[in-house]
């Protein structure tokens, strides 16, 4: 059986975070902005389906997907790229 993320979850760290975005290209401005903010995460979960919603001062972005299909990520609400991404279980957690 898999993990519930089902609720509303609030920031407390992010360490590392800004390498994380400098890995993935993201602008200085954005990256520096991001690293300052701490953003809630509205999941919503149906056995493998998730819908994610970040919710910040800055800006709102949604995911929706299928644990295990790829699925392409908007991230307009980030810095207005668009990616394939698969997310897959590692035991309780997604990777």
């Amino acid at each position: 059986m898999t993990a519930d993320y089902n609720g509303y979850w609030k920031m407390i760290s992010n360490e590392n975070f800004e390498e994380y975005l400098k890995a993935l290209d993201v602008n200085v401005a954005i990256r520096k902005i991001a690293t300052l903010l701490k953003p809630d995460k509205d999941i919503t979960q149906n056995g493998d389906h998730f819908i994610i919603k970040t919710l910040s001062t800055f800006r709102n972005y949604n995911m929706d997907f299928v644990v295990g299909e790829e699925f392409e990520e908007d991230l307009s609400g980030v810095d207005d790229r668009k990616c394939m991404t698969t997310i897959t279980w590692d035991g309780d957690k997604l990777v």
